[in-house]
């Protein structure tokens, strides 16, 4: 347990701090354009690290990573305080973005090798989710109660200084039976798969950084309703990792539902919680089934986090450019064709295992 609630801690607060923008977007940036761009300056940093950071982990070991992540982010978020504004303001998104991306990176694999295969991944997922929505929660709060759209960041800042000093105590895994990566292969057997992880995931994120200016709603009620789906992703993950999900039927109806709920995201924020377990019932489905193929997990979890901050990244910008040129409902469309297309190719991954 030593050695897990550092990686459970970090999570929660790296994704914390990640999040604690989003309710006061409109803070840091003018227009659905400008304020996509803050928003998924963070996810391009990730984007960037997360796959050389699962290759590392392979390679040196999952700790010294987990730990640089740790130190990283806070080191963003003192940045940010000091710099809230233009393109330094970008610039330390991205590096927040590069941290997160090694310490996820990292820590997964750290999990994904432990047994039962994909039990403990599911625990750090929850607790990465559980962190999105404290951080949108607590930031709504803090704002409306300190009048500064920097209490936030400020907060989460300061609880990443204890989750960085007990990183001390996280040994390597032993990792027995994982076969030698063989990277060509995984992406031409599991292209499919990844891709989903790409549309599935990032559809999250996409809609939340259109949401701020498309309702223009105060802080606090948007933190509560941007909340719901990453609750729900929450209760997806812990509820769900015992179920026996085989990958493309999963992706398939998943896929299909998203599309209606993201639709309806356009007309009530009830369909929020859809929108986060649907992604719930997707990760799950997917870290096990990665834990499955004794695959060494460093690159396995790279590429699924490769994947997933490619959508976040690039699906949070999209939305934000169309929405701010075309017009909210357009973007939602776009999400939903996004989200529903999927279903047709999944059937084409040749997805194989040898657990």
């Amino acid at each position: 347990m030593l050695q897990k609630l550092p990686i459970l801690l970090g999570v929660f607060v790296v994704m914390a701090l990640s999040n604690a923008v989003v309710p006061v977007l409109p803070d840091f940036a003018e227009g659905a354009a400008l304020q996509g761009v803050v928003y998924a300056a963070y996810f391009l940093g990730a984007f960037v690290a997360v796959l050389p950071a699962g290759l590392a982990s392979d390679r040196i070991g999952s700790v010294p990573l987990i730990r640089a992540g740790l130190l990283l982010t806070l080191a963003s978020g003192i940045l940010i305080l000091l710099f809230p504004s233009g393109l330094l303001l970008l610039a330390f998104r991205v590096v927040e973005g590069i941290g997160a991306g090694l310490f996820l990176s990292a820590a997964l694999a750290w999990a994904n090798s432990q047994l039962p295969a994909g039990q403990l991944s599911g625990y750090v997922m929850a607790s990465l989710n559980l962190g999105l929505v404290v951080g949108l929660l607590a930031t709504g709060w803090l704002d409306a109660a300190f009048d500064s759209h920097l209490a936030g960041i400020a907060f989460f800042t300061v609880l990443a200084v204890p989750a960085a000093g007990m990183s001390v105590f996280v040994r390597e895994s032993e990792r027995v039976g994982f076969a030698r990566a063989d990277f060509a292969g995984i992406v031409r057997n599991y292209f499919w798969l990844f891709a989903a992880a790409v549309v599935l995931v990032g559809m999250t994120g996409a809609v939340a950084a259109v949401y701020p200016e498309y309702t223009g709603n105060d802080s606090s009620v948007l933190a509560l309703q941007l909340a719901t789906i990453n609750i729900a992703t929450v209760v997806a993950l812990l509820v769900t990792p015992r179920l026996a999900l085989r990958p493309a039927p999963t992706i398939r109806a998943a896929s299909l539902l998203m599309a209606a709920a993201v639709l309806a995201g356009y007309v009530t924020p009830y369909a929020f919680p859809v929108i986060g377990a649907l992604s719930g019932v997707f990760i799950v489905a997917v870290l096990a089934f990665l834990a499955e193929t004794k695959i060494e997990q460093g690159v396995m979890t790279g590429l699924f986090n490769t994947a997933s901050y490619a959508g976040f990244t690039f699906l949070s910008a999209l939305a934000g450019l169309v929405a701010g040129g075309v017009g909210f409902l357009a973007a939602f469309v776009l999400l939903a064709g996004m989200a529903a297309a999927v279903a047709i190719p999944i059937g084409r991954c040749r997805c194989e295992y040898r657990g």
